[in-house]
């Protein structure tokens, strides 16, 4: 009979296999294997970037961090995933794309160049959504 030190052990080993699952389907697009800085708690917006500079999108504790960003029309935007459960990008409204299957480190890439809201989600991880306001 297992300890009582051990249930709660594999009660998150559980919840994080289940976390997990999923798959990926449709479009290639580009990724690359480059690892974001560790930041600090989740913020939900952020200011206009500079049209030449990026903001930066961090998946991790399924969710998008910051949840919300603003930017000018041309800026980039890029995600990444921050942790080990696999996620992708796919635009809901205001625009069309759609990241492969992300693995820890690597990046999805996206630049808007109409003023105008986008609204994307997660399909692996239900409720994991986030907006991009274009400005």
């Amino acid at each position: 009979m297992p300890s009582h030190r051990t249930l709660p052990l594999l009660a998150v080993l559980a919840t994080g296999l289940l976390a997990g699952c999923g798959s990926s389907s449709g479009s290639s697009s580009s990724s690359t294997s480059t690892p974001a800085p560790a930041t600090g708690a989740a913020s939900t917006a952020t200011t206009a970037a500079p049209a030449s500079g990026g903001v930066t999108i961090t998946m991790k504790n399924i969710a998008f961090d910051p949840k919300s960003v603003t930017v000018k029309a041309g800026t980039k935007v890029t995600w990444t995933n921050g942790e080990a459960v696999g996620h992708n990008v796919t635009a809901k409204a205001g625009a069309s794309f759609k990241s492969a299957l992300l693995n820890q480190g690597q990046t999805f890439s996206f630049t808007p160049k109409t003023a105008g809201t986008i609204k994307y989600t997660c399909t692996i991880h239900p409720g994991m959504d986030g907006t991009i306001v274009v400005q």
